[in-house]
C-alpha cells in the first residue's frame, strides 16, 4: 500500500487527450457563455429603436444580466464547493441557456430584463466553476495557458454573437438572436455525458474509486493501486468560508484582485455594450459597428492566449500590470479621429487588454487560492466584479445621455484601467513579503 500525492501526479503530468477534453469541453460552455453575455450589445441599438428607449434606459436594461451574474457568481460559486463542480456548471448551463430562448419572446423592457437577470444567474455561476474544474486538471507549468486558452471560448463566443447579428438582425430581427441559443440545450446531454467531476471533490466525498479512475485517464501510465491511498493536502480544509479568502496573508492579495476585477470588468461591459452604438452615433453603418465588436473579441482571444503564454514564462501579475496599462491608453485613444487600420488596431488592443485580461485575473485567482476554497474565492472575486460589469452599461448610458463628445466617454472608459494596475502594483508588492501560506499556491506566478 502506498500513499499517492495527487497534486504532484495532475502538476507532472504529460499534457494529453484528457487535457483535451477536458480543455474543449469547458471552452465549448464558454464560447455559449461568451455569446449570450455580448448579445445585448448587439441588439441594443434595434431594441432602443423598437422601444424608444433612452440611453440611460437601455444602460440600465443591459445591466439587468449583470446583477444576476454577480449573485450567480456569489451564490454556485460557494455552492459548487460543497456539491462538486459538475452540478454546478450543469445547473447554470441549463439556466442561461433556457433563459436566453425564453428572452426571444419578450415583448416589453419588464419582461426582457428579468429574462435577463435569470440568465446572468447562470453565466455568473459557471465562469469560475469552469476556471476552477481547468485549473484543477492543467499541469502547472503550463497552467496559466491553457486556462487563458479554455476562456479564449469566451471571446469566441462574442465574435460569434456579433458574426450571427450582422447576418440575422437585417433578416429575422432581433428575437431570432436569442432563439439561436436552443442549440446549446441540444448540446447538454453530450457535454454532461463527457465532462469530468473534480478529482479533489470526489476525494472529498469519499468516492476514491472515480477519483483513481481519473487520475489513470489525466497520467496513464501511473499505476495507481486499488490498495494505495489518495492523499490531498486540503480535503480535511472546511471550505467554502469567505473569511479563509482572508487568512494566510491572502488579504491584501484577495482586496487587489477584487479592485481589479471591479476595473476590468467596467471596461469589458462598457465597450461589449456601447462601442456599437458609439461607433454608429460617429457615422458608421450598423454592420461596420458590428464588425469592431468583432475586433474587439478577436483582440480578446489574442490577448488571453498570449498573456497566459507569456505569465507561464515570465509573472503573470506584472503581465497583467502591462496590459491594465496598454488598455488605459488605447481606451483613450479610441476618440481621436483616426485612420480606419489604426481605429481596428486600437480596438484590437482594448480587446487584448481588457477581455484578456479578465482571462488572465481568474487565471490568477485560481491559482492564488487552494483547492478547497478555489471556487468561493473565484466566485467571490467574480461577483464583486460583477458591479463594476452593472456600472459599465449604466456609465455609458449617463454619458450619452449628456452627450459628451467621443473622446470624453472613452477616456472615462479608460480610467478604471489605470487603477486596475496600481491594484496588481499592490498585489505584487504584498506577495513579495507575505510569508509561505499552507496552500496549493501562495503565488501566481506560474
Amino acid at each position: 500500500m502506498r500513499t499517492i500525492d495527487v497534486h504532484s501526479i495532475i502538476d507532472n503530468a504529460r499534457f494529453g487527450r484528457f487535457h483535451w477534453l477536458v480543455m474543449g469541453l469547458c471552452a465549448l460552455l464558454l464560447i455559449f457563455d461568451g455569446y449570450d453575455l455580448f448579445i445585448y450589445g448587439v441588439v441594443l441599438p434595434a431594441i432602443m429603436k423598437e422601444w424608444g428607449l433612452t440611453p440611460l434606459q437601455a444602460g440600465a436594461l443591459g445591466s439587468y444580466a449583470l446583477f444576476g451574474m454577480m449573485f450567480g457568481a456569489l451564490a454556485f460559486g460557494s455552492l459548487a464547493d460543497k456539491i462538486g463542480r459538475k452540478k454546478g456548471i450543469t445547473i447554470c448551463f441549463a439556466l442561461f441557456s433556457m433563459a436566453t430562448v425564453i428572452n426571444g419572446f419578450a415583448s416589453t423592457p419588464g419582461e426582457f430584463g428579468v429574462c435577463r437577470f435569470i440568465a446572468g444567474l447562470g453565466c455568473g455561476g459557471l465562469m469560475p466553476n469552469a476556471v476552477a474544474l481547468m485549473n484543477e486538471y492543467a499541469p502547472k507549468r503550463m497552467r496559466s495557458t491553457l486556462v487563458a486558452l479554455m476562456f479564449s471560448g469566451y471571446s469566441l463566443g462574442g465574435m460569434l454573437s456579433a458574426g450571427v447579428g450582422i447576418f440575422m438582425l437585417p433578416r429575422f430581427g432581433w428575437s431570432s438572436m436569442f432563439f439561436a441559443a436552443t442549440l446549446p440545450l441540444l448540446l447538454l446531454p453530450l457535454i454532461l455525458h463527457y465532462l469530468p467531476e473534480s478529482i479533489g471533490f470526489l476525494i472529498r466525498q469519499g468516492r476514491t474509486e472515480q477519483a483513481r479512475t481519473l487520475l489513470e485517464r489525466l497520467a496513464p501510465g501511473s499505476e495507481i493501486g486499488v490498495d494505495d491511498t489518495l492523499q490531498l493536502n486540503e480535503t480535511k480544509g472546511k471550505g467554502a468560508s469567505v473569511l479563509e479568502l482572508f487568512s494566510n496573508g491572502l488579504g491584501v492579495r484577495t482586496v487587489a484582485i477584487w479592485v481589479a476585477f471591479f476595473c476590468c470588468l467596467l471596461m469589458v461591459y462598457a465597450l461589449s455594450s456601447w462601442l456599437p452604438k458609439l461607433m454608429a452615433n460617429s457615422g458608421y453603418s450598423l454592420g461596420s459597428s458590428l464588425t469592431f465588436l468583432l475586433a474587439l473579441n478577436f483582440g480578446g482571444m489574442a490577448g488571453a492566449i498570449l498573456g497566459g503564454w507569456l505569465g507561464d514564462r515570465l509573472n503573470l501579475v506584472r503581465v497583467m500590470i502591462g496590459f491594465f496599462l496598454a488598455g488605459a491608453l488605447s481606451i483613450s485613444l479610441l476618440g481621436i479621429n483616426s485612420p480606419m487600420p489604426v481605429l481596428y488596431l486600437l480596438i484590437f488592443i482594448a480587446g487584448a487588454t481588457t477581455i484578456g485580461t479578465q482571462i488572465l485575473l481568474y487565471a490568477g485567482a485560481a491559482q492564488l487560492y487552494g483547492l478547497n476554497i478555489r471556487s468561493t474565492g473565484l466566485g467571490w472575486a467574480s461577483g464583486i466584479g460583477r458591479n463594476g460589469a452593472i456600472v459599465g452599461p449604466l456609465l455609458g448610458g449617463a454619458l450619452m445621455g449628456i452627450e459628451l463628445p467621443l473622446q470624453l466617454n472613452f477616456m472615462a472608459f479608460a480610467i478604471p484601467g489605470a487603477v486596475a494596475a496600481l491594484a496588481m502594483t499592490a498585489f505584487a508588492l504584498n506577495e513579495r513579503r507575505a510569508l509561505p501560506a499552507a496552500i496549493e499556491a501562495p503565488s501566481v506566478k506560474a
